[in-house]
């Protein structure tokens, strides 16, 4: 098998890329790996095993058609991580998150059609639900975007359906709850946190830290985009949830545990526009269809994580350093 991993040296689709190469979702020897990645500040070489010779790096941009039309030969199916992710960072400009998302998506499902690619998953997220008060969302709940993040990729997921139903296209979408682990860009909140304390700076939380989010490892995250790919069902949403429900208070709190401080570190912030109070998936339908389990449980993964990050001070600084840089 051949696939073409997009986004493949950021953080998820790297961790899904070594474990197709390392054996770890495919038997050894039998996949190849095509990464297309436009190295953005969150994009990283030293994410993939560069030189292994099952994989072929590819520096681009998913809305450049000619270099998708000249790619995707000989590829059975592509598995879509590319996007700009940082809700932050869509609140005070859009214009990115539209253009590589959603303008982005539809150059790729455009060059698949074209090009005769067989397969196609979707990698969303939970929230283009916007925020639940009780329960969890299901598939079938309607799309209620509460962020220029969020929207962007509600309108890729509508994107790529439209070609399920519209051009026959052999493609399923999975929407995440939040991710963590290991090689996380340290703008977002687990590794921001972690890597502040190490460096004697305070956590920044929002309003009084009430919001709620459910986590998810990124390993169980792979394969369960892997199970997807394998074995889902043309036209069909897979959510993906961890079932590890945590305020961000209590998050922040377990994170000052594991990095042996304490709850004087802790700055309230202003509370982020429009904050989703909270998120939940119900994944029955991933479960009860493919199998679907997370194996890693939260406290022994963010445990792993915290040290991570302690034991790989080049890797975070390199990346803080790339994001200031972008950012000026």
């Amino acid at each position: 098998m051949r696939i073409l991993v997009t986004g493949g040296a950021g953080f998820i689709g790297s961790h899904y890329v070594r474990s197709l190469l390392n054996g770890g979702l495919e038997p050894q020897g039998t996949v190849e790996v095509t990464v297309l990645d436009n190295l953005t500040y969150a994009g990283n070489l030293g994410n993939i095993p560069i030189g292994h010779d099952r994989l072929n790096f590819v520096q681009g941009d998913i809305g450049d058609f000619p270099l998708l039309l000249d790619l995707l030969p000989g590829h059975d199916a592509i598995v879509h991580f590319a996007a700009e992710s940082h809700v932050d960072r869509s609140l005070v400009g859009g214009q990115d998150f539209v253009r590589t998302n959603v303008l982005g998506t539809q150059c790729l499902l455009d060059a698949a059609l074209r090009r005769g690619v067989e397969r196609f998953v979707h990698v969303s997220t939970d929230e283009v639900y916007g925020t639940i008060e009780h329960g969890s969302w299901t598939e079938e709940w309607p799309l209620l975007p509460n962020s220029p993040y969020a929207a962007s990729k509600a309108a890729s997921d509508l994107v790529a359906r439209s070609h399920w139903r519209t051009h026959g296209v052999n493609l399923s979408i999975t929407r995440c709850s939040n991710n963590y682990g290991p090689y996380q860009h340290p703008e977002k909140l687990i590794p921001r946190f972690a890597t502040n304390l190490l460096e004697g700076v305070r956590v920044p939380v929002y309003g009084n830290g009430g919001n709620v989010r459910e986590w998810l490892h990124v390993d169980d995250h792979c394969r369960a985009v892997h199970l997807v790919l394998r074995d889902g069902r043309a036209g069909r949403i897979y959510n993906i949830g961890g079932g590890a429900e945590l305020t961000n208070l209590e998050l922040t709190h377990r994170i000052l545990e594991l990095s042996g401080t304490d709850r004087s570190m802790i700055e309230y912030v202003t509370d982020r526009k429009g904050h989703d109070q909270r998120y939940s998936l119900d994944s029955t339908r991933i479960r009860e269809e493919l199998g679907f389990e997370p194996l890693v449980t939260f406290d022994t993964g963010l445990a792993e994580t915290v040290a991570w990050y302690r034991d790989n001070p080049g890797w975070w600084k390199s990346a803080k350093s790339a994001a200031e840089a972008a950012a000026v």
